[in-house]
């Protein structure tokens, strides 16, 4: 059982749209750029607290704008992905990086397994919990939503919104074939990041392992600007993700029924 300095702080994750009947399943896994109080400040510079290394800007506004169009539950991280990133296993270095891109994190420098451990009970396992709950009540794709920041070790990036897929890329494929039908974006598959660089764990965790087409959304953060930003992105999203579910619904590859 957790003690109480464990439970100072709001739950580490929340579910939004709990309900929602419309078969697919969003997860934000860097929705958030809380710090619990039991780790300080993490020793960052104050400019880092809520940049880009700290969580995906505008992720979770664009979930929502996902969850209401498509009538789907949200699960999301209430906490920093430089405490925990859920989308990495306990193993992973970077699951609590001491270095993320120009951002060092002096509070995760020598972390004793103890200090690993007490993170990985009180982050990651609630936050995959509450996925695998969802997962229960049957939905047929799941969709994880990322943002990623425009210049990378000073390298402008090119890529609007990235479509990303581990083994599983049926949903990707769906997605891509309707590119076209956005003439104006940058649309890559497995860009600006790939499975090669360790941030297909969700996918694999949650889709591929309960048999759900699956893929991961990664944004230009800005392109989420504000919320009319994000409306604009939510809508030219759908037109890949609709046709897409419904080629998955149609072939009979969708996962689980309720």
């Amino acid at each position: 059982m957790l003690n109480n300095q464990h439970c100072e702080d709001e739950n580490a994750v929340e579910v939004i749209n709990r309900d929602g009947a419309g078969g697919v399943l969003l997860i934000c896994e860097h929705a958030s750029s809380h710090i619990p109080a039991r780790y300080g400040d993490l020793g960052l510079r104050p400019e880092w607290r809520h940049s880009h290394a700290a969580w995906d800007p505008g992720a979770l506004a664009l979930s929502r704008a996902l969850s209401a169009a498509l009538d789907a539950p949200v699960v999301a991280s209430r906490v920093s992905r430089l405490v925990y990133d859920c989308n990495r296993p306990p193993e992973a270095e970077s699951a609590m990086p001491e270095r993320s891109e120009l951002v060092e994190v002096p509070g995760n420098t020598g972390l004793t397994q103890a200090q690993r451990d007490e993170r990985t009970e009180t982050i990651y396992r609630p936050f995959c919990a509450a996925v695998t709950d969802m997962i229960a009540t049957g939905p047929r794709a799941l969709i994880t939503v990322h943002s990623f920041t425009p210049v990378f070790f000073g390298v402008q990036r090119q890529t609007e919104i990235g479509i990303l897929h581990d083994s599983d890329s049926r949903l990707a494929d769906g997605m891509l074939q309707h590119a076209a039908d956005l003439p104006h974006r940058v649309i890559e598959r497995n860009q600006p990041y790939g499975p090669e660089d360790g941030v297909t764990h969700s996918l694999k965790l949650h889709g591929i392992a309960h048999g759900l087409p699956n893929v991961m959304l990664e944004i230009r953060n800005d392109l989420l600007r504000d919320q009319e930003d994000v409306e604009r992105m939510s809508q030219e999203l759908l037109t890949m993700i609709r046709p897409a579910l419904e080629a998955l619904s149609n072939a009979g590859e969708g996962g689980h029924d309720a």
